[in-house]
């Protein structure tokens, strides 16, 4: 008789705390953000595609101010865990509440513009801070 590998991990206490202190900063907060993201019911960014009207949460990484066809256009980077789309709110210079790190949710239609999902005047409600 031949020993077949087990290909299945314990599930077992001490095995989650060594997985758990073998995984880097970056990995487990992305996994706390795409389940941040399941239980919200929103849509994980990887899997929006163009065109397709969507609800998304995540939190802001970047938040710049750049103008877009002589236009006034704050941007910003929302990171969901899984990947990551720009958020660009047209005619406006800032808005309250928008910083990197943030979280929010935001709904309305994707566009692809130069490889990456773009979000325009989304519809966006700010998570509370006691929840970050």
């Amino acid at each position: 008789m031949s020993a077949v590998p087990r290909t299945d991990k314990p599930t077992g206490r001490f095995r989650r705390m060594l997985d758990r202190l073998s995984t880097s900063q970056e990995e487990l907060h992305s996994a706390e953000l795409q389940q941040d993201t399941q239980s919200a019911g929103c849509t994980r960014i990887c899997d929006c595609d163009d065109r397709q009207i969507v609800k998304v949460t995540g939190t802001l990484r970047t938040v710049t101010l750049r103008p877009r066809a002589g236009v006034p256009a704050l941007e910003a980077e929302l990171f969901d865990g899984s990947a990551a789309l720009d958020v660009v709110w047209l005619g406006r210079r800032s808005i309250v509440g928008i910083e990197p790190g943030r979280k929010l949710i935001a709904s309305g239609r994707i566009s692809m513009s130069h490889g990456r999902r773009v979000l325009f005047n989304p519809k966006y409600e700010l998570r509370p801070l006691g929840q970050e």
